[in-house]
């Protein structure tokens, strides 16, 4: 204590280089941890830089060239397609009067029924087009446009069914539109088509199911998705072999039932009594019965099938203009 009191410079300079040395070292510490982290994230992003380097499409001048190429084929193909599917797109959706909607809707039932008729298909006594509330009312004039759009599409999709001649029309079920139920309707900002769901259930031959899926494809103006399908048989049991009736030939005779004489040719053994001279060989043979194929049109093809479908009508929106 004395030595500091004699000598208060020497005692406050070495202090005050203590006091220097302390916070000097512990600057020093935390810059030495802050150059550590940031040595860390360059190292890093070194690293990820590098990689990118490597890889087929970095953002250099002759990827960026082959990359708006293939950019500007897209956009072609897109529209290419945007024109293929515009005789699919209604040009325009009115609204009509209630009544004229009502109007079209019984004269198309009517149409679409005695095309049935016409095919001996058994329809089902409440089948209306899958329109079936507006039997005794109204629909709303803001909903008829689309109403009547949807109605031409059934007409010919049911057409198109009853020229295939099924056996019975089971179900027909349109699923109601938002606006029906005092909703809007909005797209989506990426969706290229409107979508009309409906259900179908019929029982036919094999050839009415095949006429009728293949005459999905040939509706005209009209774009119709198959989303589920089901066809069943309607017998459990495969075909047996009781099944099958076979046709006889046309005058085929028992054979006769002397015992060797069947296997003599014609020729008198020892002990044997003549016989009788063999019938004219020259006389013509019984014509052979023509192959009716009966067996095959017993066993198949004859079974019904019970067909399920769920379809989607699509309204194309406009087309969208690409960047």
């Amino acid at each position: 204590m004395n030595w500091i009191k004699e000598n208060k410079f020497l005692a406050g300079l070495a202090g005050g280089t203590l006091g220097g040395a302390i916070v000097l070292l512990v600057v020093g510490m935390l810059g030495s941890g802050k150059y550590d982290t940031a040595k860390e994230n360059f190292d890093t992003s070194y690293e990820e830089a590098s990689g990118f380097e490597k890889l087929p499409l970095y953002p250099k001048t002759e990827h960026k060239d082959a990359k708006n190429k293939a950019l500007g084929e897209y956009v072609k193909l897109v529209e290419a397609l945007q024109t293929d599917f515009e005789p699919f797109r209604p040009k325009e959706i009115k609204n009509v009067s209630p009544q004229e909607f009502t109007d079209s809707l019984l004269a198309a039932n009517s149409e679409v029924r005695k095309a049935f008729e016409e095919g001996a298909t058994v329809v089902p006594e409440p089948f209306f087009l899958g329109f079936e509330r507006y039997k005794t009312s109204l629909a709303s004039g803001n909903n008829t446009g689309v109403l009547n759009y949807q109605l031409g599409a059934i007409k010919s999709l049911l057409l198109a069914l009853a020229k295939a001649k099924p056996t019975e029309l089971k179900n027909f079920y349109r699923q109601p539109l938002p606006e029906e139920d005092n909703q809007t309707f909005a797209a989506a900002d990426a969706s290229v088509a409107r979508a009309f769901p409906m259900e179908l259930t019929f029982t036919g031959a094999e050839k009415s199911v095949r006429e009728f899926l293949s005459a999905l494809s040939k509706i005209d103006k009209q774009y119709v998705v198959i989303r589920a399908l089901r066809i069943g048989n309607i017998k459990k049991d495969p075909p047996r072999t009781t099944d099958a009736q076979f046709d006889k030939p046309a005058g085929e005779e028992k054979p006769a039932s002397g015992g060797g004489e069947a296997f003599s040719g014609g020729f008198v053994l020892p002990g044997d009594d003549a016989a009788a001279p063999a019938a004219d060989a020259s006389a013509p043979a019984a014509p052979a019965a023509a192959d009716s194929s009966r067996i095959l049109s017993q066993v198949l093809g004859t079974e019904q099938l019970q067909v399920f479908l769920r379809l989607d009508l699509l309204e194309f929106l406009p087309a969208k203009k690409l960047p």
